[in-house]
């Protein structure tokens, strides 16, 4: 009988054990940002409820979606910056998937992004630039652009990503290229480590997170030496097939109704867990988003990704309460995700773009938690894009959200 309760009471450790050691795996960490914002928050039912969640656990949750990885302070679309998203929790990574000179994937957040997310204008690789530097002007960066496909995948590898930003006066490279933001940092952009899109899958894949890919509009003419928009799009998938990827842990997201009904005819088990992104930048906008619903509906869309601020607005009180396009969405019973949080610096002048509907209500940092809290209780969104995914895992864990 000693014997026997011996065994359970030494199954029930291993037991424990195993589930520590599953959270030890995940090894999220929340940095202080989260604290900071909750203690920010005016004084209410919510602000205390969340204080009661300080001490944890904290575990990964696919609610938080890393966007571009961790781009509050690591360069975007690097190695550095998605290993940091999962670190803070996020359980869905995102890689924007563009191509090369020779059609090979790689993540980038736009095509023509190069010169201010990478060290582009500060290598020889420069010359090869859709608009390389005009030495001969007195702001030779002025109008510089650069694209993925101006250069091959291995001169793509040769690049450093860096934090999002350029100085368009500046008349060198170095001071092109000290743009960043000042609500950023560049303290972890010594080495960022530029992906292909296969390199994406196989870290997100050891960081036992989901992936979801945005196929990203072709700033060239396509077909691009042959390669057609249905191929890129195919090209895509097959990357994640080729590797042995689950269809249920890849949402698949374009901003082109054109490329979700690809997916949805062509590679189906993908297709029906594809994301539509609206771009959203007005009202009207927001109307004319409003009048689409039915036909994405009819088309097989299940999943929608609006802009923060088309969700919400304001009541009579000035509190942050469900738009109208919002509750048409619930009626048409789409499952919404939303971006961007964190990627508005300080909030006291209103938090521009992602808050341009609620403004008016907005005061302080912590405000940030009230946003999140109406989208996910209210609004009913089923993941949060983020710049820094503590944020959206502190109140993701908090809440009991998966």
């Amino acid at each position: 009988m000693r014997f026997m309760r011996t065994l359970l009471a030494v199954a029930a450790v291993a037991a424990a054990l195993s589930s520590v050691a599953v959270h030890a795996d995940e090894n999220v960490q929340l940095g202080p940002r989260p604290f900071f914002l909750v203690d920010d928050m005016e004084q209410s039912p919510l602000k205390r409820k969340l204080q009661q969640c300080s001490k944890g656990p904290f575990y990964k949750t696919n609610f938080a979606i890393g966007h571009r990885g961790a781009a509050l302070q690591f360069p975007e679309e690097t190695r550095q910056s998605i290993e940091a998203g999962a670190k803070m929790g996020a359980g869905i990574l995102e890689c924007d998937v563009t191509f090369t000179k020779d059609k090979e994937l790689v993540c980038r957040h736009s095509q023509c992004d190069l010169h201010t997310t990478t060290n582009i204008i500060d290598t020889p690789l420069a010359s090869k630039c859709t608009v390389p530097p005009d030495l001969s002007s007195a702001t030779p960066y002025a109008n510089v652009q650069c694209c993925t496909s101006d250069i091959t995948l291995a001169e793509f590898k040769t690049l450093r990503g860096k934090m999002d930003g350029a100085n368009a006066s500046a008349k060198t490279a170095a001071d092109y290229l000290n743009g960043t933001p000042n609500f950023r940092t560049d303290t972890y952009a010594g080495n960022g480590q530029v992906m292909t899109h296969k390199e994406f899958i196989a870290l997100a894949k050891k960081l036992h997170v989901a992936m979801t890919p945005e196929l990203k509009e072709a700033l060239v003419p396509m077909p691009f030496n042959g390669f057609t928009q249905e191929q890129y799009a195919q090209k895509m998938i097959d990357e994640y097939k080729e590797a042995g990827v689950n269809p249920k842990r890849v949402w698949a997201q374009s901003f082109h109704i054109e490329d979700i009904r690809y997916w949805l005819a062509n590679e189906p088990e993908f297709g029906k867990q594809a994301v539509s992104l609206e771009d959203l930048n007005t009202p009207e906008d927001v109307v004319a988003a409003t009048a689409r619903i039915p036909s994405l509906v009819a088309e097989g869309v299940q999943i929608v990704a609006p802009p923060t601020w088309a969700l919400v607005t304001l009541n009579a009180n000035k509190k942050i309460v469900p738009s109208a396009y919002a509750k048409a969405l619930k009626a048409a019973d789409l499952k919404i995700i939303t971006w961007t949080l964190e990627r508005s610096g300080l909030l006291k002048n209103g938090g521009g773009y992602y808050y341009q509907s609620v403004t008016d209500g907005i005061k302080t940092d912590g405000d940030t938690m009230v946003m999140l809290d109406v989208l996910a209780k209210d609004v009913g969104v089923i993941g949060v894009f983020s710049d820094w995914s503590a944020t959206v895992t502190y109140y993701a864990n908090c809440m009991g959200l998966k």
